[in-house]
C-alpha cells in the first residue's frame, strides 16, 4: 500500500502535495517567563535559606572528619558516591568546614576539613 499524496490548504489558491516523508513538525517555542518571582520567605540571594543550624546530612559527613587525621573531611560517601557540592558550599558558608588545599588533577573537588566549629556540630550529632 502507498502512501496517497494529502493536500493541505496553503496561502496561495495551489494546492500542496504533502506526503509522510516530506511531512516534519517544527520546533516547539518553549515560554519562558520575564517576571522575576517572588523570593521564597527566608531566602538568602542564591536561593538557598539560612541555616540555624545543619542537616542531618551535612552532621554526618561532619562527623566522617571527626576520625580522619587533621578533621580531613570525606569527599564520597559511604556508597562511593560524591558528597554534593551543595552540601559542601553550604558547609563551607556556615563556617563548619574550611578549605584544605586545591587539587590539582581536580579542581572542582574540594578537599576540606573541619573548623572548631564544624567539630562542636558534628559532636552534637
Amino acid at each position: 500500500m502507498s502512501a496517497r499524496p494529502v493536500t493541505q490548504p496553503s496561502l496561495s489558491d495551489e494546492p500542496t502535495a504533502v506526503t509522510p516523508d516530506t511531512v516534519r513538525s517544527a520546533p516547539r517555542a518553549v515560554k519562558r517567563s520575564t517576571k522575576k518571582r517572588p523570593a521564597k520567605k527566608g531566602a538568602t540571594k542564591k536561593g538557598v535559606a539560612p541555616t540555624k543550624g545543619p542537616t542531618k546530612a551535612q552532621k554526618a559527613w561532619l562527623a566522617r572528619g571527626l576520625a580522619q587525621p587533621g578533621g580531613k573531611l570525606p569527599l564520597f560517601d559511604h556508597n562511593g558516591r560524591r558528597v554534593s557540592t551543595r552540601l559542601v558550599r553550604a558547609c563551607l558558608d556556615a563556617g563548619w568546614a574550611e578549605p584544605w588545599f586545591a587539587n590539582p588533577l581536580k579542581p572542582d573537588w574540594h578537599i576540606c576539613k573541619l573548623t572548631d566549629a564544624g567539630r562542636q556540630v558534628a559532636g552534637a550529632a
